[in-house]
C-alpha cells in the first residue's frame, strides 16, 4: 500500500509540495490511519498513513497529553506528489 505524507509541523524543504489542512478526525480502518482533512481551499480529504506515523505526528503536535488531535493544523501530501489542483 502507498502511504500518504503528514506533518505536525511546516516542512522545511519542498514547502511548495506540502498543503495546509485542519483535522478533521482520526480513526483506523485495516490497520492502518485514516486522517480526514480539510484543506485550505475547502476540500475535504482522506489521508491513510501507518499507525505508527499517527504516533509520531500526534506527538509533535502542541497538544496536551492524551487530548485530542481533531481541530490541529497540519501539512499534507497525497502519495502521488503535489496536493494542489
Amino acid at each position: 500500500m502507498n502511504h500518504d505524507r503528514i506533518h505536525a509541523r511546516e516542512p522545511t524543504h519542498h514547502r511548495e509540495q506540502w498543503a495546509v489542512g485542519v483535522i478533521e478526525s482520526i480513526r483506523e480502518r485495516d490497520g492502518h490511519c485514516v486522517v480526514t482533512v480539510t484543506g485550505d481551499e475547502g476540500e475535504t480529504l482522506e489521508l491513510v498513513v501507518t499507525l505508527a506515523i499517527r504516533d509520531l505526528f500526534v506527538s509533535r503536535l502542541n497538544i496536551d497529553e492524551g487530548a485530542s488531535p481533531v481541530g490541529e493544523r497540519v501539512w499534507y501530501r497525497k502519495h502521488g506528489g503535489h496536493t494542489s489542483p
